[in-house]
């Protein structure tokens, strides 16, 4: 129980709403009567504010404005079962630029809204965060997808391309490889930190700005293959690479890679015919990152090898990078973790 002064302040909750609304009549009586509002708290035994609310809403409305209001949760203000279903089948299989919304991703606003047109049942943005909550749904960070993405092309790889390129490598005891490369920065950071409200935290670093790249491989059975490297991706560099992963693997290898200009290279293609017998290359649909479980390996790579915390040199860079690539080498379980995302699951053990 909260205390005015030396004055014990009654719990007005407790009383029946016929009880709640004569206290707010007298008390409001009372100040028009020439009592302060202080003064009216006090003999009422209320708060200050709730004084000052009562006298403010029966100034706007008058004394309908101090009536009870119905309690309980208004009619027509829940969903029914099918209603329900709908709105989870909606936010699950379609966006809300699908259905003409000015909205990019579903916020509680955009349910909210899309409820409101589609059944006439107008919610809370909480009502409708609870409702999301017990549908099973979870704010999440949506995976990005290239506009330019052929979904032909990419059910034509799921369906047919890659499944023979599994049976062709069971026939001839090759092992199937993932690779990608990527670009390392100084200046990229990942992660939030606590703060102030209203001041956002420094990060200290170097203003030189630096950067080194890395190339990679993986299996669906847990293998991982690496190179760091400074200077620009060029055929010679993607070559080296390639040796040193045939001289790894000790058998012949299947590697799957993008589209990327240096793995059509001439150079690149000329080396190939000559190695056919260790190593073939096989390239995804155009715009198709999703679905290259080594992408999985980058971004862990830029959260966590790179991205909490700022080198000082480049030097300190590719250590930090090697250091983590090296012990996740050692946990193969943590490289068939990157096949478990939906977009690769195509391609399980």
């Amino acid at each position: 129980m909260a205390i005015l002064g030396s004055m014990k302040i009654q719990d007005a909750r407790s009383f029946s709403a016929e009880e709640q609304e004569r206290l707010r009549k007298r008390v409001v009586l009372a100040v028009r009567g020439g009592m302060s509002q202080g003064e009216a708290a006090r003999v009422f035994r209320v708060s200050r504010m709730s004084v000052c609310t009562w006298v403010g809403r029966w100034r706007e409305g008058g004394e309908k404005a101090l009536a009870s209001a119905k309690r309980g949760r208004p009619p027509g203000k829940r969903l029914k079962g099918w209603q329900a279903a709908a709105v989870v089948n909606t936010v699950v299989d379609h966006t809300p630029e699908q259905l003409q919304f000015p909205f990019m991703l579903w916020t509680r606003e955009a349910v909210q809204k899309y409820i409101r047109e589609q059944f006439k049942v107008q919610l809370s943005v909480w009502t409708v965060g609870r409702y999301l909550r017990s549908w099973g749904l979870s704010v999440q960070k949506p995976a990005g997808r290239a506009l330019e993405q052929d979904p032909v092309a990419v059910a034509r790889w799921l369906e047919e391309e890659y499944p023979a390129i599994r049976r062709q490598a069971k026939r001839e005891r090759a092992q199937i490889y993932w690779g990608d490369e990527m670009g390392l920065r100084s200046d990229h950071q990942s992660g939030r930190t606590w703060g102030l409200r209203g001041r956002t935290p420094t990060v200290p670093g170097t203003g030189r700005r630096f950067g080194c790249s890395l190339i990679s491989a993986v299996t669906n059975r847990g293998t991982l293959r690496f190179m760091v490297f400074r200077q620009r991706f060029t055929a010679k560099v993607f070559l080296d690479f390639l040796r040193r992963l045939v001289r790894d693997a000790g058998r012949l290898v299947f590697l799957i890679v993008d589209r990327h200009p240096v793995h059509r290279a001439r150079e690149v293609e000329r080396w190939l015919g000559k190695h056919a017998e260790e190593i073939r290359l096989f390239f995804l649909p155009a715009y198709s990152p999703d679905l290259n479980p080594d992408e999985f390996l980058n971004n862990d790579v830029k959260q966590n090898a790179h991205g909490r915390q700022r080198p000082a040199t480049v030097e300190e860079m590719e250590g930090n990078v090697r250091v983590y690539m090296f012990s996740t080498q050692k946990h193969p379980d943590v490289v068939c973790n990157y096949f478990q995302a939906k977009t690769v699951r195509y391609a399980p053990h």
